[in-house]
């Protein structure tokens, strides 16, 4: 695999720049012969999880594949999992830009992207012309002009339009590049979306047929006693899963370095060991009743290892495969 030349040439441009190029050349060879050259043979090691079988542990996180645009083309390179999202009711188009910055140094990514996305109508027909046979996750969000006290209409608006198509859905109350998003990880607006989305999940049970569980996204800039409270608004309202952790504010492992200043999440390394913690955490309350996909800092078969070790059943990439490439599938898939 050539991934460190292709990177070279890739961490040449501005990081937005070199991510939509990927996707479009990515496009380019979705259903082609072509797309043999990034198809890797990994061995089959089955999980199962949230009622789901899962081809690996290893899922590509949401971010990379906004609007489902390379599905088939991800499941080629041996991800057991993709998630696709964070897509929102509307289209819209995020933050201003420049609005991603590699903090190349510590292997970290910060971004303020805004959940730019072009709608959830455009994803689900991209999702239906997918030939992916593994788990598609579908993440889903609120537009930034929607008011925080009627998000979880949003939310709603979302887990109609996908159910059909998704193997599970992941709600996003943990991006901080949204305003006020993360309140509605605290207290009685958690609960009221939780309970709203429960019932949401019901109704649509009975319409398709077919039970798609719900897993949430959380925040690692969380304390302890946050952990614990939202890990038993979790098991109170029958939630599937928790996928942790979303990207940090915090900034003491890369300060100093170039862009770490610039406002927005931090992911990659410099995340591994908070994300961890927080998974131990949500493991100790949760005592399993609870499934936890683990995802933060993961660049290497050990990184990957230790969050299994802390309590997670499943483990997702972003930045470290920004910065390793397919030969991280490979090496999680194979020895994980």
């Amino acid at each position: 695999m050539y991934y460190p030349l292709i990177r070279n040439v890739l961490f040449q441009l501005g990081p937005e720049h070199a991510h939509d190029l990927t996707l479009q050349q990515l496009r380019r060879i979705n259903g082609t012969p072509f797309a043999a050259l990034v198809r890797q043979r990994l061995p089959t090691r089955p999980v199962k999880c949230m009622g789901l079988t899962f081809k690996n542990a290893l899922g590509l996180a949401a971010g990379l594949d906004k609007n489902g645009e390379c599905i088939d083309i991800f499941g080629a390179l041996g991800f057991g999992f993709v998630e696709i999202g964070t897509v929102t009711p509307r289209a819209q188009p995020g933050n201003d830009k420049p609005r991603m910055f590699r903090i190349i140094e510590a292997e970290g990514i910060i971004n303020r992207m805004g959940f730019n996305n072009l709608g959830v109508d455009y994803l689900v027909e991209n999702v239906k012309k997918s030939r992916f046979d593994g788990i598609l996750g579908i993440n889903i969000g609120k537009n930034k002009d929607t008011a925080l006290e009627r998000g979880k209409e949003d939310y709603l608006i979302c887990m109609e339009k996908v159910y059909p198509y998704a193997d599970y859905i992941a709600i996003n109350i943990s991006s901080p590049n949204t305003p006020g998003l993360r309140t509605l990880q605290y207290g009685e607006a958690l609960d009221d979306l939780l309970a709203a989305i429960k019932i949401k999940q019901k109704d649509l049970e009975k319409t398709h047929a077919k039970y798609v569980p719900l897993a949430v996204k959380i925040a690692p800039d969380l304390s302890e006693e946050e952990v614990i409270q939202i890990a038993d608004s979790l098991v109170r309202y029958d939630i599937d899963g928790v996928i942790a952790t979303n990207t940090t504010l915090d900034r003491s492992l890369v300060g100093g370095l170039k862009n770490s200043n610039e406002v927005g999440g931090l992911s990659g390394r410099p995340l591994q060991l908070r994300s961890t913690e927080v998974i131990r955490r949500l493991a100790q309350e949760l005592q399993g009743r609870i499934p936890i996909i683990g995802v933060g800092g993961i660049d290497s078969l050990i990184s990957a290892r230790e969050k299994i070790a802390a309590g997670a059943m499943l483990v997702q990439i972003y930045s470290g495969f920004i910065y390793k490439g397919p030969p991280l599938i490979k090496e999680i898939v194979t020895h994980l």
